[in-house]
């Protein structure tokens, strides 16, 4: 849609994962640097929580990259899994060829002498639980089990978690007080600061590759970065989101950079994000459809459209 528009060989603010990516800005920084030292250490659990949006999944993808040729690593993204399921798809991501009848006893077994081969080979398995404040309360307790898996000095085992905040009150839970001790590093994801927000948004604009400002001036001015900032409250896809419909809102005006104005069309079209003042939600609504109404012409006219 815009990305030739601007110079951009694809979309910088796309909500999907991609660790291509990744800024290393102070709070996803700050986790890493908690996971990789309680790798080190040889801890069994670790926790990573923050609140929806602040990038838990992308940070699980980006250890997952870092940590594939030292570790055997493995990654449930949707950990809504029985017991027994759980035991199949560390199995099944570890190659270990059991049967698909295969009891819990059996996988456990399995799994057990896969890790001690892996030890030899001092490759350590980790396992990276996304999304895991929905993971059942008797599959919490069979990780645990499973991490009894261990020689007399050392854990075989490494269980990453990265979840809502609704994971720690699971954890309070009496059922689950075993798993709670055993978690010895913790880390809570912080959002953008004011001022890493615009390295952050001229990070991702350089690897979708946009060379250089326009006439001097940056993409996003500075009225619309501190519109943003304030906006989004610091949260990676909030900032994604408005930014992607202030670019859409400023190509279909014709305008090569993202003012005040277009920053605000942005926010108030989207749901969850406000600001004090200033229009009605509807008429901005009204207005930002108008624009991409705009959009639509200019790509006609351009002849992208069929």
């Amino acid at each position: 849609m815009y990305e030739q528009f601007f110079g951009l060989r694809e979309k910088p603010f796309s909500l999907t994962p991609d660790t291509e990516y990744f800024y290393r800005y102070r709070g996803h920084q700050e986790a890493l640097n908690v996971l990789l030292v309680a790798l080190r250490n040889g801890e069994g659990f670790v926790r990573v929580t923050g609140e929806v949006g602040t990038g838990k999944t992308l940070l699980c993808r980006q250890l997952l990259k870092l940590l594939q040729d030292e570790c055997a690593v493995v990654y449930l993204p949707n950990p809504l899994l029985t017991p027994l399921e759980l035991y199949q798809a560390i199995s099944h991501d570890l190659e270990l060829g059991l049967p698909e009848d295969a009891t819990v006893q059996q996988l456990h077994q399995g799994i057990f002498a896969e890790l001690v081969r892996l030890k030899q080979n001092q490759r350590p398995l980790v396992v990276l639980i996304d999304e895991a404040q929905v993971m059942p309360h008797r599959s919490l307790e069979a990780l645990r089990l499973l991490s009894n898996l261990e020689t007399e000095k050392e854990k075989l085992l490494h269980i990453f978690f990265f979840a809502q905040p609704e994971f720690e009150q699971r954890l309070a839970e009496t059922q689950l007080r075993q798993l709670r001790q055993r978690i010895t590093f913790s880390y809570i994801l912080t959002t953008l600061h004011r001022s890493e927000l615009s390295a952050y948004l001229n990070h991702r604009l350089q690897v979708a590759g946009y060379r250089g400002s326009y006439r001097g001036t940056d993409l996003f001015s500075p009225a619309a970065v501190r519109l943003l900032c304030k906006a989004s409250r610091g949260v990676p896809r909030l900032i994604n989101l408005l930014a992607h419909k202030a670019l859409l809102a400023s190509f279909g005006k014709g305008i090569k950079t993202v003012d005040r104005k277009m920053m605000t069309a942005a926010i108030k079209d989207t749901d969850g994000v406000s600001l004090k003042g200033g229009r009605t939600f509807s008429r901005c609504i009204l207005e930002f459809s108008f624009m991409l109404a705009i959009a639509a012409v200019t790509l006609l006219t351009w002849g992208v459209l069929k």
